[in-house]
This record gives C-alpha cells, sequence and structure tokens, in this order.
C-alpha cells in the first residue's frame, strides 16, 4: 500500500472532525465532507473554538479542505485513506461505501468509524477490491484526547492495509493500536458496556437488599478500582442513558445465544422509568445527578434516588480505609464487598471468557481498557492483581483463559513484571 499522505474523511460530526483534526496536526493534507459544504465548513472551524482549541495552529488548519459528499466525493481519488465516520446506521454506510468503491484509487485504503456495527455486514456483498482494502479504524472520543484506536480487518483484508493503518495510526497519529477481531462492539465496548449494564443491574439489586446509594456506588467504582473518578452512575450520565439503551438494543440483536452479557441488556425497571421520561443525564438537565445554579452565583447538586423515584441533596461519602482498593474490596464482608465482589467478577470473567474470541490475546484486551476506558489495570491485570488462581472457583465457570490458566497450572496471566503474557495455547510468549 502507498505511504499515507493524502487523507478523506466522510462525515464532519464530532468524530469525523476530530480524526480530521489529529491528521492536520500530524501534518497530513485532509479532505473533510458532510451532507453540505457550509456543515463541513462549520465543523472545520470549531476546530479552533474554545480555551483548548483542537487545532490551535494556523497552518495545520489550512491543510483542511471541506467539501459536500455528494458534488465533492470525486476528490477522493487523490486520497491515500477514505475513513468514513457517518451516523451509525448499517444501509447509510453500505450506500456510502458503494459510491466511495466507484470514486476511489486503486490501492487506497479505505476504513469505517463504526463503534459496533461488524465489518462483514457493512461490506457484505461488496466488490472484492472494497472487502481487500476495508478495515474499521474505531477512535475513542474525544479524538484529541483518548489514545485508543481498535483496528479490525475482514475476512479478505489484505495484511499490508493493517501493516500500514498500524504505523500510521501509531507513528504518525501517536495513538495505541489494539487489535480486534470482528465481532459486536469489538473489544472496548463489549467489556465496557457490559461492566456497565451489569453494574446498574447488581447497584439496583444492592441498593433493595443492602441499603447501598448513588453515591457509595459511584465512590466504590472509582479509585478503589483504579478507574475514572465519575463512577457508574456519573459515567452514565456522560454518556445518556439514550446512548446506553441503543447499545443494549445492539447487544440484544448481535450476542451469541449463549453469551452472558444477555443478562443485562435490559435496563432495571426503575432506570428503564428514568430513560422513558427523558431523564438521560448531564444532555437533559439531569439524570441521576442534577446541578443546580442560583442567581446568588452558588449551586447545589442533587441525587436521584430511583427507589424512591425523587431528588435529594448529594452526600459525601467516605469509605473505610481497608475498603479503598480493589484487594480490600474483594476480601471486606460487607455491603460493599459484596457489591463490588459481584460487579467484578461478572466483568473480569466475562472478559476472560472472550478470549480467543474477541482478540487473540489478552495482551490487546488489558490496552484497550486502559487507553480507551481510563482503567489503571485491564481485567487480566486486575486478576493477577486479586490473585486469579485463588478466585478461579469464585469465577465459574472459568471458560476462556481462566480455563487455560488452571488446564496449564500457570500462576498468572502475566510474568516477568509483565514482560510476558499467557496466550490461549497455555503458553508464554513476550508482549
Amino acid at each position: 500500500m502507498k505511504a499515507i499522505e493524502k487523507v478523506a474523511i466522510l462525515g464532519a460530526g464530532t468524530m469525523g472532525a476530530g480524526i480530521a483534526a489529529a491528521c492536520a496536526n500530524a501534518g497530513r493534507e485532509v479532505l473533510l465532507l458532510d451532507l453540505t459544504a457550509d456543515a463541513a465548513a462549520a465543523a472545520r472551524q470549531k476546530l479552533t473554538a474554545g480555551k483548548r482549541p483542537v487545532i490551535a495552529d494556523e497552518t495545520a488548519l489550512n491543510r483542511i479542505r471541506t467539501g459536500a459528499l455528494d458534488a465533492d466525493l470525486p476528490r477522493i481519488a487523490n486520497c491515500d485513506w477514505i475513513c468514513e465516520a457517518v451516523v451509525e446506521d448499517l444501509s447509510i454506510k453500505r450506500d456510502l461505501f458503494t459510491e466511495v468503491e466507484a470514486a476511489r484509487a486503486e490501492n487506497s485504503i479505505v476504513s469505517t468509524n463504526t463503534s459496533g456495527i461488524p465489518l462483514r455486514d457493512i461490506c457484505r456483498d461488496m466488490p472484492p477490491r472494497l472487502q481487500q482494502d476495508i478495515a474499521v479504524t474505531h477512535f475513542f472520543n474525544p479524538v484529541h484526547i483518548m489514545k485508543l484506536v481498535e483496528l479490525v480487518p475482514g475476512a479478505q483484508t489484505q495484511p499490508a492495509v493493517i501493516q500500514t493503518l498500524t504505523e500510521f495510526l501509531s507513528d504518525t497519529l501517536g495513538k495505541g493500536v489494539v487489535h480486534a477481531k470482528d465481532t459486536v462492539n469489538f473489544i472496548g465496548n463489549r467489556i465496557g458496556c457490559m461492566w456497565m449494564l451489569a453494574g446498574l443491574h447488581i447497584a439496583a439489586h444492592a441498593m433493595r437488599e443492602d441499603g447501598l446509594d448513588v453515591e457509595t456506588v459511584d465512590a466504590l467504582t472509582a479509585a478503589p478500582l483504579g478507574l475514572p473518578p465519575t463512577g457508574l452512575f456519573g459515567l452514565l450520565d456522560l454518556i445518556g442513558l439514550d446512548v446506553m439503551h441503543n447499545v443494549g438494543r445492539n447487544l440484544a440483536r448481535n450476542l451469541p445465544p449463549q453469551d452472558r452479557g444477555r443478562a443485562y441488556v435490559n435496563f432495571p425497571e426503575a432506570v428503564q422509568k428514568l430513560h422513558d421520561r427523558g431523564q438521560l443525564g448531564r444532555k437533559s438537565g439531569g439524570g441521576f445527578y442534577k446541578l443546580t445554579r442560583h442567581a446568588d452565583g452558588g449551586k447545589t447538586m442533587e441525587v436521584f434516588d430511583i427507589l424512591r423515584d425523587q431528588w435529594r441533596p448529594r452526600r459525601a461519602v467516605e469509605l473505610p480505609a481497608a475498603e479503598q482498593t480493589l484487594r480490600g474490596l474483594f476480601a471486606a464482608e460487607t455491603a460493599n464487598g459484596r457489591f463490588v465482589r459481584e460487579l467484578m467478577g461478572v466483568t473480569l470473567s466475562y472478559a476472560a471468557e472472550l478470549v480467543p474470541e474477541i482478540s487473540a490475546d489478552i495482551v490487546n484486551v488489558d490496552r484497550a481498557m486502559r487507553w480507551g476506558f481510563n482503567w489503571k489495570m485491564g481485567p487480566f491485570e486486575m486478576l493477577d492483581d486479586l490473585g486469579a488462581e485463588n478466585l478461579r472457583a469464585r469465577l465459574q465457570p472459568a471458560a476462556g483463559m481462566l480455563g487455560v490458566l488452571h488446564a496449564e497450572h500457570a500462576p498468572t496471566f502475566y510474568r516477568h513484571a509483565g514482560a510476558e503474557y499467557l496466550t490461549a495455547a497455555g503458553t508464554y510468549a513476550r508482549v
């Protein structure tokens, strides 16, 4: 494949504009197309706005040219990489790729920025040339901050396409490339969304049975686990219940029949009520939390009690010293310990079951969760920290990599200070 010097981005929304900016900042010429030329031009201009603009250099901004998808698509013939970043709709993507295939040059690379639609569905029955030159390049949002890009080949994708994209994404754009397989939601969202959806169910049960509340759940699912400070409910407010509802619907349609994630694809009843009345999160003015600003300059934060269906003032939470680490919570015979053991037990064993289905190895899984969800440790690093073999009985069924760990009598998933990892074949390989 040719070196990537000129890039076309199809779709000037948040993701498309972010990818365009990354390429322009890296010295590449960019063609940014949207439904209208005005929409593409407006997206380009927004890249320089705000206190921390995505593009601060006028020279980089001038590398981005804009246009309309219908009138200017023939201009992609001059581009080495054409990245589609339009709405997550299979029929729209397929229609666009039919037009792209007719307009692009020989040996150009094509990719889709889909976050969960299988590549095999996007390029089914497409011309052989397209199927050989296409891949998934799933950037995480916001592009200029998040390190992760999941790179996924199709069944017929040439190795040279993956090699060229890997080198460009990592060496030129400075991204962390994770190699995933063409399965639903790939790696990061497959495990991360399972964690969030399962968390809703397990938290709702802990609220009913053990008296946990939103603030406690968020305190437990943040620093003690090495996860971002939002916690579970704060993260859901940031993402939006509408988005998570759509994620659940997509998983319900596409997860394998026996997948354990199917148990959590629907919201608990109390959370479904919030979604149905439009209480979605920050975008709607409040979800599980609501910030009210007062005329005198003060502000108050309220929390929604999903069991009583009402707002109340947020309270501060200070966890006991023994419950401020992952190990401590797994050992704690308390309501907090029970909640964390159930949530992380489900999540970690699920991740172990998915290798090698979603990834060839555990290293890509751990990197996906660190780089895409800002976890300090990936699932297999967490298992090593907890003592995977000691937990195996608790994390039954010991399928996937937990089964390999047991069958091969391997003590850890990583050894020699992380320099080697356990493979699905039961041997250790260099990271």
